[in-house]
């Protein structure tokens, strides 16, 4: 029970029965002042007014119109354009030395992105042709709706293995190629405009619940999947599985050990030992990126000189072959929005979608921080998702920011978003006059390429810091990583996404509770667990509930931390007797 300072003085100056010490009787009331401070109550809103505060402070905390107000219809307009394209906020301030570091960067990204991009095509299902189309017309709409200055835009390794996967297991692209090809635009069509809902609805939230714990898993198990798949390419095998789970890829490599070829086995592992070689320099010193930067491309370049040259001698590596040249052919015809596939396209596009925006705002927000600035997430997702959008109808497939290609972005001095827009222009410079030179380009050093990619997915120390530190969090990164072992990737990540759930119920439902103590000499009460300068207060217990109380977990709180029949805390009589 607390005592007011009024109080306080009236104990010094009176004794306990009403006297002074003077012996004169004063009456308690006249010298006892009691301040009061008048509480107003909030202002009177209808419920209608209730309802939209509260939905503004969930969906709208930034206020994202507050820039609009008193300006006039002019400036709305500019505002408005440059809201939008983020690329007309500033642009006004560019300057030579900025496009000298844009144009190194993005030269350095396209000689990694060429060659991942035939690689992912073809770890997509698709014709490695449209991995070039996909690392030309994005970029493109990126550098004028994005807000990133670093993002390095492109096919990615998961997103194209769960768009093979999902769509190969109802479709094969080898019997029904167009029709393979049209569920492919369409899925990219439907994963922007999912993208793009979630931001201009504001409901960034939905990303949340893929945490770091359940990517942590989910990418290491398909980084396994995906290596292990390569193993066709790099042993020579003719007939694979399709499937993507660990026991039958591994069942189809040894029970077609006939079909292996000595020297697609010697150029696959002596190029795969380069690039990871080269990895494991840039790593070690960062400085010597543009090493591992360049090595696709250079393998790329010395294994086709080598084929070409051997062509006569040696039969058994399988090689690109034609490359159609000239720009992006319009797709818009070949969107599939009706018949008894729709449902696996949109289905394909949501849960690529997902995955491609978490990785995209994820790479974005990191090397935002490391310069100091901000990326707006529910812009982002709008600049994705209408990327995508647009991309559909150029004969690209799902697209977003690379984590490897943004790093060697960030780190070959990218300025802004043109070093997007000189990787384009790239692109359309192999597009147009250099296809005729991949033709004798082995599949081999594209598996060798992917594998040196996806290894680095597998983050084992993030997987024992989970360990270490929550263990409901590494238990949802084991469900994510053996699902997509050993059951499939889209089931895998619904597995993990599961178990996340169900930790934030529990910490709803079953908050964490501490006991306080007081640190002496101070008013600051803790942990009596984590501070043993901590100690009790007489007669008081201090509980820290670590949730809001509300009705999903009243009940247990109450049931815990009731009073007992001899008045004390249930869960805290032994330790208070």
């Amino acid at each position: 029970m607390g005592v007011t300072s009024d109080r306080v003085e009236y104990v010094c100056r009176y004794g306990g029965n009403g006297t002074t010490t003077s012996g004169v009787n004063v009456s308690i009331a006249a010298e006892v002042t009691m301040e009061i401070h008048s509480v107003c109550l909030p202002p009177k809103e209808s419920t209608f007014q209730k309802l939209k505060h509260r939905l503004s402070e969930i969906f709208f905390p930034d206020d994202p119109l507050y820039r609009f107000k008193d300006q006039t219809w002019c400036k709305k307009l500019v505002l408005g354009l440059q809201f939008l394209f983020p690329i007309l906020q500033w642009g006004s301030h560019y300057d030579l030395n900025l496009f000298k570091s844009d144009v190194v960067s993005g030269l350095t990204i396209a000689s990694l992105a060429i060659p991942q991009g035939i690689s992912y095509a073809q770890l997509a299902n698709l014709p490695p042709i449209i991995g070039l189309y996909s690392s030309f017309v994005p970029p493109l709409m990126y550098s004028l709706l994005g807000s990133s200055r670093h993002l390095a835009v492109g096919p990615v390794s998961i997103a194209s293995l769960v768009m093979g996967t999902m769509l190969s297991e109802k479709v094969s692209p080898v019997q029904h190629p167009t029709l393979y090809l049209k569920l492919a635009f369409t899925a990219t069509f439907f994963a922007g405009l999912f993208q793009a809902s979630l931001g201009f609805l504001r409901l960034g939230l939905v990303i949340d619940f893929l945490s770091k714990a359940t990517l942590v898993g989910f990418m290491a198990g398909a980084a396994i999947i995906v290596s292990l798949q390569q193993l066709k390419g790099l042993l020579g095998i003719v007939h694979f599985t399709t499937k993507m789970q660990l026991i039958p890829v591994l069942t189809s490599v040894f029970h077609h050990t006939k079909e292996w070829s000595w020297e697609t086995i010697v150029m696959g592992f002596s190029f795969l030992l380069l690039l990871l070689t080269t990895r494991h320099i840039s790593m070690k010193k960062p400085k010597l990126f543009w090493i591992s930067a360049a090595a696709p491309l250079t393998s790329v370049i010395l294994s086709t000189l080598l084929v070409f040259l051997i062509k006569s001698k040696v039969h058994g590596i399988s090689i690109i072959g034609h490359l159609q040249k000239g720009l992006n052919p319009t797709s818009t015809n070949m969107l599939y929005f009706n018949g008894q596939y729709l449902a696996l396209a949109i289905k394909t596009g949501i849960v690529t979608g997902i995955l491609s925006l978490t990785e995209g705002i994820a790479v974005g927000r990191t090397f935002a921080s490391l310069k100091n600035y901000q990326v707006d997430g529910n812009k982002e997702m709008m600049a994705i998702g209408l990327m995508n959008m647009a991309s559909s109808c150029t004969s690209c497939y799902v697209t977003t920011g690379s984590f490897s290609r943004s790093a060697v972005n960030y780190n070959a001095g990218a300025q802004t978003a043109v070093s997007n827009i000189v990787l384009a222009g790239t692109v359309l410079v192999t597009l147009l006059f250099l296809m005729p030179l991949f033709y004798y380009t082995p599949n081999v050093i594209l598996a060798a390429i992917i594998i040196t990619a996806v290894i680095g997915l597998i983050d084992y120390k993030a997987a024992y810091k989970l360990w270490k530190v929550d263990k409901l969090d590494f238990l949802a990164c084991i469900c994510s990583f053996f699902g997509v072992l050993f059951i499939s990737v889209p089931l895998g990540l619904g597995i993990a996404v599961g178990v996340s759930v169900v930790k934030i119920l529990l910490h709803v439902t079953r908050p964490n509770t501490l006991v306080l103590g007081n640190i002496p000499a101070t008013q600051i009460y803790q942990s009596l667990n984590r501070y043993k300068e901590a100690s009790r207060v007489p007669s008081f217990l201090i509980l820290a509930i670590e949730s809001p109380i509300y009705f999903a977990n009243s009940t247990y709180l109450q049931e815990r931390y009731l009073l007992d029949k001899d008045g004390k805390m249930k869960k805290f009589a032994k330790k208070s007797a």
